[in-house]
């Protein structure tokens, strides 16, 4: 890839729980992010390759950063395979990628998810195959996950650039009867203005995950520093030499009988 390629600004969605839309807009922008907007369970930026990989890297409260590669009315099957078969996949998606289809509709006259998934699976194999000049994909590369959604008529497609859900990070080891996402405890150490300079109590850290996250905001995190289950685009992670990393506040766990 070349450098200009890497820098080439892109538009980007982050989606989040409900209610959350502030504060990870409030976390692009920290981030010095561009044009950045929030809407209903999603935040908006525009930036390189380089920004998505940050932002993997370093969004507490999102659940995904996925690149837009095309918006388009559908109200019939033949507009969603028409506007899936326009966009440029094989920018993104090699000869032997795999590339599985999820999606979601709200309020659109294609309801059928599973039929709007195999639409949008057979627009990207004619695609595909006819830049390759294949008749058969063999997808046994590495996973290039497609998503869309259908709102009010409107297709949205995208490419997932995060793997798993950024909330499955490796903060915990172990799973609990009644977990609590780790970007939802991220936004209730935010909400509560907790900045690591006094004692931090997690009253129900048996089932909730909120001190096994990074407390402090990502503008005074430790830099080069990574999770233990970091996503794919791990490899942009750098080290900064010559700085110490700031110092970890002290966290308690009362009443905790169970080990994360």
């Amino acid at each position: 890839m070349e450098m200009g390629d890497i820098m080439e600004q892109l538009n980007f969605t982050v989606p989040c729980l409900f209610g959350l839309e502030g504060l990870v807009g409030d976390e692009l922008r920290r981030m010095g992010l561009l044009d950045v907007r929030v809407e209903d369970r999603r935040a908006h930026f525009t930036g390189s390759f380089l920004d998505m990989a940050r932002a993997n890297l370093r969004l507490r409260m999102g659940e995904r950063v996925m690149l837009l590669l095309g918006r388009f009315p559908a109200r019939t099957f033949e507009e969603l395979f028409q506007g899936v078969k326009a966009l440029p996949l094989e920018d993104f998606i090699p000869r032997d990628g795999q590339f599985p289809v999820k999606g979601y509709s709200l309020n659109s006259q294609l309801h059928s998810v599973p039929d709007c998934q195999a639409i949008v699976k057979k627009a990207a194999v004619d695609r595909l195959g006819g830049k390759y000049g294949l008749t058969w994909l063999p997808e046994t590369g590495a996973i290039y996950p497609i998503r869309f959604s259908l709102m009010k008529d409107i297709c949205e497609v995208y490419l997932d650039t995060s793997g798993l859900s950024l909330h499955k990070r490796g903060y915990r080891a172990v799973g609990n009867a009644a977990p609590l996402h780790e970007t939802m405890a991220a936004a209730m150490v935010s909400l509560a203005r907790y900045r690591g300079r006094d004692f931090f109590w997690d009253p129900s850290a048996a089932a909730a995950p909120s001190s096994s996250r990074p407390p402090w905001p990502p503008s005074t995190a430790p830099r080069g520093s990574c999770g233990a289950s970091a996503p794919s685009t791990g490899a942009w992670c750098r080290k900064t030499s010559g700085r110490k990393p700031a110092p970890r506040p002290r966290i308690s766990n009362t009443g905790a009988n169970t080990e994360f």
